[in-house]
């Protein structure tokens, strides 16, 4: 069993549960986060940052340590709403422990990689390995909502300050089904999209004297859905879908003027959000509209896809999940975005956290074998790739 007293994850995962940080609400969370870091000589700064149509936002930034190479862990404390309270077994943010688990909002996504690599700080630290390089933690209150004041502009604001990271672990629930099985190394970027297909009002009864956009929306609809490409060494392929189809038109005898579809595209490290824009506009510049309009735009911020290559610090963390764990991890880019996306533009960056079916759902809750295994995997990390 591991030194308690060179880290207790547990007890640190119950204090962060215990408040209730539900997007972007800090709730006291923070203060814990420094009462563990100051004393293992970590130096934090708190960090609100604001505007750019979104909720002020509260982040933490921890650094120790002033030379050899950066290692950052970065994380989330904002929990998403508890949904029905009354569904829950357990009480939403006590932190309880009940045959060998620990539950509460947050437990699994993800307090329980936050406690985890403090616990691994402590312990590194404690056995020296901790004191040959640089140890930072970049901690945002603003992962599970609209992501706009939370972890890009604290990257940003870290870079601006003169910090550089060569690697960066991001906790995210990883694992598929035990401890170690597999670790993100890439996400796929995500774009959304809307087309308008403007024609002209007219009656049911009378076409040729209107425009009716339906048609040609259902031309579009079949001409752009699906794969875009075959996918990459990495990554499955493109696909684009079609997530609604609005005309606005409740009656039965009228030609709607309109017709509106929305679609979103999981891509991957093929593309760029440019690039993939001027793919849709000139296949859209291809069909045959009639007498209609064909308008196309992107709907809010484009996620870029990314890929930490094979190598380097991840083959180094590869090799240590295999000897603490004995399993060999599959290297992952499934699933949809996450703040990692922001933290590649400055150093490779992987997801590497515990296996989380119960994320998001009532009674969320983690193993305590898993946040102990989380624990030691991270010091073990930590130790391998400053050596």
């Amino acid at each position: 069993m591991p030194d308690k007293s060179k880290g207790d994850p547990v007890q640190l995962l119950q204090a962060l549960i215990r408040c209730p940080s539900v997007t972007p609400a800090a709730a006291g969370v923070f203060e814990v986060l420094e009462a563990a870091l100051t004393p293992l000589g970590f130096t934090t700064t708190r960090l609100r940052f604001e505007g750019d149509g979104s909720y002020p936002v509260d982040n933490l930034f921890a650094t120790r340590g002033a030379r050899g190479k950066h290692l950052l862990f970065a994380g989330h404390t904002d929990v998403v709403p508890p949904g029905e309270v009354a569904s829950w077994s357990h009480a939403l943010f006590a932190g309880d422990i009940t045959d060998g688990k620990i539950y509460g909002r947050g437990a699994a996504d993800m307090k329980s990689g936050v406690a985890a690599f403090i616990a691994a700080a402590a312990r590194a630290i404690a056995d020296g390995s901790g004191d040959k390089g640089i140890l930072s933690l970049a901690i945002t209150n603003d992962e599970e909502a609209d992501a706009i004041n939370g972890t890009e502009k604290l990257m940003a604001w870290a870079a601006a300050q003169g910090h550089r990271f060569d690697f960066a672990i991001v906790g995210e629930p990883s694992s598929a089904a035990r401890l170690g099985d597999s670790i993100k190394i890439g996400r796929r970027g995500s774009l959304n999209g809307r087309i308008t297909v403007t024609g002209v009002q007219g009656h049911v009864a009378y076409p040729e004297r209107a425009r009716n956009p339906l048609p040609v929306l259902a031309g579009v609809v079949a001409a752009l859905s699906g794969a875009l490409d075959d996918g990459t060494a990495h990554f499955p392929a493109s696909n684009l879908e079609f997530t609604s189809l609005d005309v606005g038109n409740e009656t039965t005898n009228v030609i709607p003027a309109k017709a509106v579809a929305r679609f979103n595209v999981r891509y991957n490290d093929g593309w760029t959000p440019e690039t993939l824009e001027a793919a849709v506009r000139e296949h859209l510049a291809g069909l045959d509209a009639g007498d209609c309009t064909i308008a196309f735009e992107v709907m809010g911020r484009p996620s870029r896809s990314f890929l930490s290559p094979p190598g380097g610090a991840v083959e180094t963390l590869c090799a240590t999940i295999e000897r603490v764990t004995g399993v060999q991890p599959a290297l992952s880019t499934a699933g949809g975005t996450s703040d990692a996306r922001f933290i590649a533009q400055y150093c490779p960056v992987v997801e590497c956290g515990l296996p989380g079916p119960s994320m998001h759902k009532v009674d969320e809750h983690v193993a305590i074998a898993d946040v102990e295994g989380l624990t030691t995997l991270y010091a073990a990390f930590i130790a391998d790739y400053f050596a």
